[in-house]
């Protein structure tokens, strides 16, 4: 029960941070949302901050889960690919980082750290599974680290592009497994090495 309570304020609060973003995210609302009271939340998380946390994390563990059931790294760009139509199936997880974005650009804290750590280590992740995949140049003639960093700014592009344009989201994950597949200069399925997974 403790624990299906938890998961009950996270996923409330997820839909809050993604409709009001960090600043305009309150306790009492995520409560309301959640149909407890006030300090039914903070039983479990006791400040603002903490609660966001906990939602980022959860963000990350229901992505893993999803991808835990493909065989990973047989088809590096279609494990991004469905990374993407999963967010597309569950926009509130884009809208909450999206929205996190926005405010880190503004300078607004937890936000920018938040966000600032997360790229640095992202682009760290992919640029190192790179190397170990293909050396310290791709078969495309990029390096590895620039590669990373096209590869991070894609997944992050789309999904701001399919929030605004519900028209075209269809052809998002499409788009993310074509542009990978030239990225990495021919198909992804060639190399063994387990693919990674954006976080976060």
């Amino acid at each position: 029960m403790v624990c299906a309570r938890r998961e009950e304020i996270l996923e409330s609060a997820l839909e809050v941070l993604a409709e009001r973003g960090f600043k305009g995210t309150s306790i009492d609302a995520v409560a309301e949302r959640a149909g407890l009271t006030r300090q039914g939340v903070l039983h479990y998380f006791p400040s603002k901050k903490r609660l966001l946390l906990e939602v980022l994390k959860l963000r990350e563990r229901l992505n893993r889960e999803h991808l835990a059931g493909r065989n990973m790294g047989e088809d590096w760009a279609g494990d991004f690919a469905e990374a993407v139509a999963f967010e597309q199936n569950h926009p509130a997880l884009a809208r909450v980082h999206n929205v996190l974005l926005a405010e880190a650009v503004t300078g607004q804290e937890p936000a920018l750290a938040y966000v600032h750590d997360r790229c640095l280590a992202v682009q760290d992740h992919l640029t190192a599974h790179l190397v170990a995949r293909y050396g310290e140049r791709l078969p495309s003639g990029l390096d590895a680290r620039t590669g990373a960093t096209a590869v991070f700014a894609l997944v992050e592009g789309i999904h701001q592009l399919w929030l605004v344009d519900e028209d075209g989201d269809d052809r998002y994950p499409e788009v993310v497994r074509e542009v990978l597949l030239v990225l990495l200069g021919g198909s992804a399925a060639d190399a063994a090495a387990p693919a990674p997974v954006v976080k976060g």
